[in-house]
């Protein structure tokens, strides 16, 4: 079993940052992949980015050269670095983790809000 859980949304102006944090607990050194992936209302889930185990890292077109994806060496957190954020980044941000075992596993998520 892996636990995560998201922190660091919120509100922020358009052209703003923020950073989020996934924290991790359990069966962490299972994982090869993590990701973040965001759900607008009305919208379907889509993925924003990942990261391997050998920090091979992967993006959305969306948000390319804005948003960054990077974790600590132990899997014991994942981050997302959002730069020049656009009200259509506005969506709720889940972290996932995919074990080696092929177990997919899904934080809470946290809200993120982009508004003047």
């Amino acid at each position: 079993q892996v636990q995560l859980v998201e922190s660091g949304g919120g509100l922020v102006q358009p052209g703003g940052s923020l950073r989020l944090s996934c924290a991790t607990s359990g069966s962490i050194l299972s994982i090869s992949v993590m990701g973040w992936y965001r759900q607008a209302p009305g919208k379907q889930r889509e993925l924003v980015a990942t990261i391997t185990s050998g920090n091979s890292t992967s993006y959305a077109d969306s948000v390319k050269g804005r948003f960054t994806i990077s974790r600590d060496n132990a899997w014991n957190a994942m981050y997302l670095q959002m730069n020049s954020l656009t009200p259509e980044d506005t969506a709720v941000y889940y972290c996932n983790a995919l074990t080696i075992r092929r177990m997919l596993y899904w934080g809470q998520g946290t809200q993120v809000t982009v508004s003047s």
